[in-house]
């Protein structure tokens, strides 16, 4: 490796992002993607070692790829699934050869995937990777949170140490600060007691405090902090999530809770990967449009085909090249490890920007009006960029006499009034088979701290969460007979090390479980 132009490659890009306005950066899509990513692709075969090979085991010549019709004819790097794309390309190669010019060294950091889907693999990246993601965090700082000209405190609530979460977002905030934004970043980690401590020791000093972390997380934080007397509303709390799919109401009942006055420009989720970094991002737009294809099942069906709502977000195309193939999500990105259409089996679908306000328009809604009408300032961060809908691994879903059944209807029943001050908001969702072969469907739900389990919640949350499946989920209303359509649920206390162990990233569905007998106790256990 030559450190020189290691030290130019590094300058060059730091310099690029501290001068050159978002706004620049945000427009370089609507003259340059597709070159973007046929560059993209030449470089990737002419300096990786590993698809070069991946090429050439395929017997496809690099230079008749012109055309973005060509590029979309290459395989994916990814056939049938996830574990498949591991093995296809990133666990198939040495880690070097995945890397330009077969330089692991070229790397500055190697974080750990979470492992959500299997053994966790290392994803190496330099700092000019990083600097890339920095602008997808600066749109959501400078567009909603007006952090260009207010005085912020960004606490790391994601888990630091090797895992890609926790570091990555410091050194992204931190860049901002280096850009001039008036930021200062504090790293608690996942440490609940020291998160709460810093809030209330430091965030008089600032204008606002953002919480960077999981959406379950954060609100254990806030709902922990609330029972200690914290009041959060005068910290002028934002939110900015990554990780899990969540539902406008829970959207609605944080906000309530933190004291939120404009829920569109106080959170922002991220659409991401530790393969990638961040994909996307969530505006205030995707927020206003999603909670408006909350309130109308019809219209997010229309939209998306599906009885669930998807994450929203907007992506920039220069960036993340996003395609579909067979309802499934490939994108192509430059990064420590360069993927080209790359698929991690997240099924969801992308829409430009046109198409989505054109048909909010036959649902007679103007999201532009909406935000205008909704905030005391002049609309901003509003980008012509494409859309991205995720409704996360195809694998994570549940079929119960032929339905599918999402994780996300079962949050939306936990969501209620009520019922939402019992939980936590976690629960794992799976089919249970008896030793007759009847299936029924169970979920086991994380209770909130010091709330003891009774017959009364068990009847009430089954109640809700059967309301909220039959209202969103139209497979489950026609396919299941009703007499199997009530849902067994069992209460768990928090932190139960069976089903909510602590420290480990939640899983809501595990596969069918054949149970034995009832046992003298009552009790149903697997075999």
């Amino acid at each position: 490796m030559n450190c020189k132009s290691q030290q130019q490659r590094a300058i060059k890009a730091f310099e690029g992002f501290l001068s050159t306005p978002l706004e620049t950066l945000l427009q370089r899509h609507l003259n340059t993607q597709t070159s973007a990513v046929l560059s993209l692709f030449h470089d990737v075969a002419a300096n990786v070692p590993a698809y070069k090979a991946f090429l050439a085991e395929r017997e496809i010549n690099p230079a008749t790829i012109q055309t973005l019709e060509e590029f979309q004819k290459l395989p994916a790097m990814s056939t049938t699934g996830y574990a498949y794309a591991k093995e296809n390309y990133i666990l198939r190669y040495p880690l070097a050869d995945l890397c330009r010019n077969g330089q692991l060294e070229a790397c500055d950091m190697i974080a750990a995937s979470s492992g959500s889907s299997g053994k966790p693999t290392f994803c190496p990246r330099f700092f000019t990777d990083e600097l890339e993601i920095a602008t997808r965090f600066e749109q959501i700082f400078h567009d909603s949170f007006y952090a260009s000209t207010r005085r912020t405190l960004a606490v790391i609530c994601f888990t630091l140490g090797t895992w890609v979460g926790g570091i990555f977002t410091t050194n992204c905030c931190r860049y901002l600060a280096s850009k001039g934004y008036p930021i200062t970043v504090i790293t608690p980690g996942n440490n609940k007691e020291e998160i709460l401590r810093v809030v209330q020791e430091l965030g008089s000093e600032f204008e606002q405090v953002v919480l960077l972390g999981y959406p379950p997380f954060l609100k254990d934080v806030i709902d922990t902090g609330i029972a200690r007397g914290v009041e959060w509303q005068q910290y002028q709390i934002k939110l900015v999530m990554a990780g899990e799919v969540f539902s406008e109401e829970w959207r609605s009942l944080v906000g309530e809770r933190i004291g939120s006055q404009n829920l569109c420009y106080d959170f922002a989720s991220l659409y991401g990967t530790a393969d990638a970094g961040v994909l996307g991002n969530e505006t205030p737009l995707s927020i206003c449009i999603r909670r408006f294809l909350a309130e109308n099942p019809d219209a997010a069906r229309a939209l998306f085909g599906e009885s669930r709502l998807p994450t929203l977000v907007q992506y920039d195309p220069c960036s993340r090249f996003f395609e579909v193939q067979d309802g499934g999500l490939l994108f192509s990105g430059d990064n420590g490890i360069p993927l080209v259409r790359y698929d991690i089996l997240d099924t969801g679908g992308i829409i430009s920007y046109d198409a989505v306000l054109q048909f909010l328009a036959e649902w007679g809604f103007n999201p532009l009006e909406n935000l205008r009408s909704d905030t005391q300032h002049s609309l901003r961060g509003i980008h012509q960029l494409p859309f991205v809908y995720v409704f996360g691994r195809s694998n994570f879903t549940v079929s119960y006499f032929g339905a599918n059944i999402y994780p996300e209807n079962v949050t939306v029943g936990l969501e209620q009034p009520v019922i939402q001050e019992w939980v936590t908001g976690k629960f794992v969702l799976q089919v249970l088979e008896d030793a007759d072969k009847n299936r029924f469907l169970s979920v086991v739900v994380e209770l909130a701290p010091g709330v003891e389990s009774s017959e009364v919640q068990k009847e009430a949350i089954a109640s809700s969460i059967l309301s909220q499946l039959l209202r969103l989920n139209s497979e489950f209303a026609n396919y299941v007979p009703p007499e199997y359509q009530t849902p067994q649920v069992t209460l768990a206390p928090m932190g139960d090390p069976e089903y909510f162990p602590i420290g480990v990233k939640h899983r809501y569905t595990r596969k069918t479980i054949i149970l034995t007998p009832v046992s003298d106790s009552g009790a149903i256990s697997p075999f």
